[in-house]
């Protein structure tokens, strides 16, 4: 019955065990460097630009299509709010898929 009451409840971990999960940290933190503050700075203007290159490419093509093309609408308007619109997304998209890969490398050091 003793032993049972061993197999539900952990028993702290020995000084060697300690050591190892320690060392084997130290390992994870050399292999993957944390990132610095220029690293932050520079994925800032990563997203940044993702949303502003297709809002920009966006007006630029609205502006040449008022243009060449006169209308009702403002193609410039138009297009200037759809390459928000995607950039917005890509933009959305790409902090996810960095999110999930901080959250499966947690994952991996937590294992």
């Amino acid at each position: 019955m003793n032993k049972q009451a061993n197999k539900t409840t952990k028993s702290p971990p020995t000084f060697a065990e300690q050591v190892g999960t320690k060392a084997v940290r130290k390992l994870k933190a050399r292999r993957n460097a944390t990132p610095g503050v220029w690293f932050g700075l520079g994925m800032m203007g990563l997203v940044g630009w993702s949303v502003v290159a297709p809002t920009l490419l966006g007006a630029a093509l609205g502006l040449w299509l008022d243009k060449n093309h006169p209308g009702q609408h403002s193609w410039t308007l138009a297009l200037l709010v759809a390459g928000l619109m995607i950039g917005c997304w890509n933009a959305w998209r790409w902090v996810a898929q960095e999110d999930q890969a901080m959250r499966d490398e947690q994952e991996d050091n937590n294992a």
